[in-house]
């Protein structure tokens, strides 16, 4: 049903213009000072401006060149992420689009630029795309000009789609700050890590030298029984990039031969020992202590006089990970053993220091946390937001002139 008003059109009547497919860049062995953008660059949040190649500056270089206020539209992707757009905001000089998109501008005198933007990534028009998108690989698919041209529009009078993109662009600017804000804090937490677990930056009052342990004199593992029913279990996983312990909803397929199945407890230090060198590290929290594990993760606990916080930082570090990838690399082994693990050794401050740093990152930790549920929660309104604007579910006031 189309909302009072509004109009059902498609997008080649408020073109300006035709849609244009990009070239096929010849990339350049070094900076040239012309880019061309890479499959990865549109995303749903916008162009993604790490995504681009340096290119020769050829004619066709020269002529696939952007220009602010143009429209990009993935035509070659996989199916999820086929017809993804975005509007190119001169975020990038020199920068040209490849064969892999299209590129096309709208009449700003019949429709408003924040608004179409706004309109090609809601659920009518991604749906549509999905639906047109044809070819034979089941990973990558394609969309033409036609099917492009015929994008499916609902469009209010173009004073109401202002108002629309400008309730809009205040939830894009808060989104913006919120994400300044989140890789600001986590470069802080980054250079705070490297200073106080390298023992670069000393907390006042603690002078006493780091000392030289092997990893078995910090840590124990601990001996567990095998589960004899593990069907009835749930299982955990630890999350790469030290991103935590969590439930996963399944339950083990046990087949003959398959590895054995442990139940992990509240508060055990588990390393996933064919990722360690990806971050797959963790303490178990309250909601995930009785759920399972293959023999592939083991548990720990720390020896008197260790704090336990302390040493999960510790082992989160990059250097860390290049040292567990050196040594599993080196022998050729698919998973480091709990033995090689023990032969490791690392510098440690006195156990009053280490709970001083543990409690420091901690509260840093915590406070990308907060932001990283921000983020995540002024997203989720702004998608419910644009459901209801850009259907005419919720309707804004427009003076009638």
């Amino acid at each position: 049903m189309v909302p009072k008003n509004w109009q059902k059109t498609v997008l080649k009547e408020i073109l300006n213009g035709s849609i244009k497919n990009g070239f096929s860049p010849i990339p350049a062995e070094q900076h040239t000072g012309y880019w061309v953008l890479g499959l990865g660059a549109l995303s749903d949040d916008g162009l993604n401006q790490n995504e681009i190649k340096p290119v020769e500056p050829t004619s066709k270089t020269l002529d696939s060149l952007l220009n602010s206020g143009d429209f990009l539209v993935s035509r070659s992707n996989t199916p999820d992420k086929v017809g993804r757009s975005i509007r190119f905001k001169g975020e990038i000089a020199n920068c040209s689009y490849p064969d892999l998109m299209m590129r096309f501008r709208i009449n700003e005198q019949i429709a408003d630029a924040d608004f179409i933007e706004a309109f090609l990534k809601s659920p009518l028009v991604r749906d549509y795309y999905k639906s047109c998108a044809a070819g034979s690989s089941s990973t990558m698919v394609k969309i033409n000009k036609a099917i492009v041209e015929n994008t499916p529009l609902v469009l209010p009078s173009i004073t109401e789609q202002e108002k629309i993109a400008k309730i809009l662009g205040t939830w894009d600017q808060a989104i913006s700050t919120t994400e300044k804000l989140f890789t600001n804090t986590l470069q802080q937490k980054n250079a705070l890590m490297q200073q106080l677990l390298s023992g670069i930056n000393r907390i006042s009052g603690f002078n006493d030298p780091w000392v030289k342990y092997k990893f078995s004199d910090l840590l124990y593992e601990i001996k567990k029984d095998v589960v004899n029913n593990p069907k009835d279990y749930e299982l955990l996983s630890v999350k790469l990039h030290c991103k935590g312990v969590v439930r996963t909803g399944k339950y083990p397929t046990v087949t003959e031969g398959s590895r054995p199945y442990f139940i992990r407890n509240e508060g055990e230090l588990i390393i996933g020992r064919q990722n360690l060198h990806n971050g797959g590290i963790g303490i178990v929290p309250k909601d995930v202590g009785g759920c399972i594990a293959s023999n592939a993760i083991s548990s720990f606990d720390v020896h008197e006089n260790v704090s336990k916080s302390f040493m999960l930082y510790m082992m989160s570090r990059p250097l860390f990970f290049r040292r567990i990838d050196n040594l599993i690399g080196g022998t050729g082994q698919k998973e480091i053993s709990v033995n090689e693990l023990f032969k490791l050794k690392i510098k440690i401050p006195s156990f009053e220091e280490q709970q001083r740093i543990a409690r420091i990152l901690t509260t840093s930790y915590r406070e990308i946390e907060t932001l990283q549920q921000k983020l995540a929660r002024l997203k989720q309104e702004k998608k419910a937001l644009m459901q209801q604007l850009l259907t005419g579910k919720r309707r804004v006031k427009v003076d009638e002139s």
